[in-house]
């Protein structure tokens, strides 16, 4: 008799597989056991519900005391018993009009004359002539901006307070009175706690993101740079769109113009590509290596790329700089063993040098991908594997038809934030190359990325504003890429497949 092999057939794409698996509905723990004795469970129910108290309604249906909270915040509230809330709405409308009495008002009318900032004036003091100089123009754009910022700020807390009036206006109408303080606070913790808990976090972003990116912005429209203004440090003004001009330029003896920063920004995504994509697959590989069946001293193999990642990043990279230099121990090891007659130009030349910290970055980066492949490659369900071997799957199909797709459904969020991160990895070129070789006369050089030719023409050559416009289009590109790459994958269209 003979034996016939199964013709392997490609699984079902990861995604599939997941919806269908999501359909299955498992009892609970406390679900009735066939023959035993039934039990009910008080549950609660949860409304989802669209929040009917909307600023449109308010305006639409908003009674007297509702519209008088226009202009107090808090009196609709503070009418209908809810004198806490009300309070903190007043308190926070108080607050806003002291911070503009006493300098908020100052701050932004400053945004009109910064060109005014850094020069010395003379004031009267106790009927004397006093010199004195005025606050400098940077000083003067981060002001203004902060104060609209704030000013963004309690337009949304006005938009809230008009709605919790209206909210306040309904309830007392439906049941009679509005929701006390305990109704309001066990809300929060229970139907809105996610509310609660974001408030923070949201907070941070807008501190310490949203406002230095607004800032950073608007310089981006100032004269901040020494480009024919020798009083720059303290002293510029609003130039308009004149340094998104100089960038899109071609003219010659520019430290920045639309040539170089193209040469910088193809480097940038070659070197981002290289970077995430040969770590991501050679890590891979070394995972899938080390968790062979037939490979012994699993834990050591993993222990020894675990040791890489103990020691300092900056150590690694500034002993490899010294290594790998004109007079460096790898050039001198090879001329000792007359293999080369002169020393190899690993930072001098720019090909060499961009290979080189390529190379060097999978040295860095690998053990940190076989660490996270590792636990993923051990939560595959081995029922996937068995039953491609069964349809007579090789090794090549059991990876491109099971490995693969988990793997790539998975690490999908990961990889396109190794790749953001890598457009911005500032330490292994600046400590290793520091944007080097660079050639006469340019701003940046042959492995500079933009965000090291951003720190470079800001910390070294004071060119702020210039700075801020590279900022500017590196902040588009990555935010553009990051959305369609991750709403045209699988973790995103098909959210739940592995629940």
């Amino acid at each position: 008799m003979t034996r016939t092999r199964r013709r392997f057939c490609p699984l079902i794409p990861f995604e599939k597989v997941g919806s269908q698996v999501s359909d299955v509905v498992i009892a609970p723990s406390g679900a009735r056991k066939a023959g035993g004795p039934s039990r009910s469970k008080k549950t609660r129910r949860v409304d989802y519900s669209p929040n009917p108290y909307t600023f449109r309604a308010a305006c639409r249906h908003g009674d007297v005391w509702t519209y008088l909270s226009y202009i107090v915040l808090g009196l609709g509230n503070m009418v209908r018993g809810q004198i806490v809330k009300g309070l903190c709405w007043l308190l926070v409308e108080v607050a806003f009009i002291v911070f503009m009495i006493d300098g908020g008002a100052s701050n932004i009318a400053g945004l009109g004359r910064l060109d005014t900032g850094g020069r010395l004036v003379n004031v009267i003091q106790d009927g004397f002539s006093v010199s004195t100089t005025t606050e400098p123009s940077y000083v003067m754009l981060l002001y203004g901006m902060a104060s609209l910022f704030v000013i963004a700020c309690f337009a949304a807390f006005w938009w809230f307070a008009v709605r919790s009036a209206y909210r306040a206006q309904s309830l007392a109408k439906l049941d009679g009175k509005a929701p006390g303080i305990r109704e309001d606070l066990k809300d929060l913790t229970d139907r809105n706690a996610q509310n609660s808990l974001m408030s923070l976090p949201v907070l941070g972003i807008l501190i310490f993101t949203v406002l230095p990116l607004i800032y950073m912005i608007s310089m981006a429209f100032t004269g901040y740079g020494p480009n024919g203004n020798p009083r720059y440090v303290s002293t510029f003004g609003w130039v308009g769109l004149r340094n998104f001009e100089t960038l899109f330029s071609n003219q010659s003896g520019l430290s920045v113009n639309l040539n170089l920063f193209l040469q910088v920004a193809v480097w940038t995504l070659v070197w981002a590509f290289f970077a995430t994509f040969l770590n991501y697959f050679l890590g891979m590989f070394m995972a899938m290596l080390i968790n062979r069946p037939g490979i012994r001293f699993k834990g050591f193999w993993r222990s020894v790329f675990a040791m890489s990642i103990a020691v300092p990043q900056f150590v690694s990279l500034l002993i490899m700089n010294l290594m790998l230099g004109q007079s460096g121990i790898v050039n001198n090891l090879l001329m000792n063993a007359h293999w080369i007659t002169s020393p190899l130009p690993f930072w001098s030349n720019p090909w060499w040098a961009r290979v080189t910290v390529i190379i060097i970055n999978l040295w860095v980066g690998i053990p940190f991908t076989i660490m996270q492949v590792t636990g993923i490659l051990q939560n595959i369900p081995a029922e996937l594997y068995e039953a491609a071997r069964v349809d007579g799957a090789n090794a090549w199909q059991l990876f491109r038809n099971v490995t693969m797709p988990y793997m790539f459904f998975v690490m999908t969020p990961y990889l396109i934030t190794t790749f953001v991160g890598n457009v911005n990895n500032f330490n292994v070129i600046y400590l290793l190359t520091g944007g080097g070789p660079t050639p006469t006369g340019q701003s940046a050089g042959a492995t500079d990325l933009l965000i090291t030719w951003i720190y470079s023409l800001s910390i070294d050559k004071g060119n702020y504003s210039m700075a801020s416009v590279i900022g500017i289009f590196t902040f588009v590109v990555l935010a553009v890429i990051s959305l369609i790459t991750y709403r045209s994958s699988g973790s995103y269209k098909n959210e739940g497949g592995f629940q």
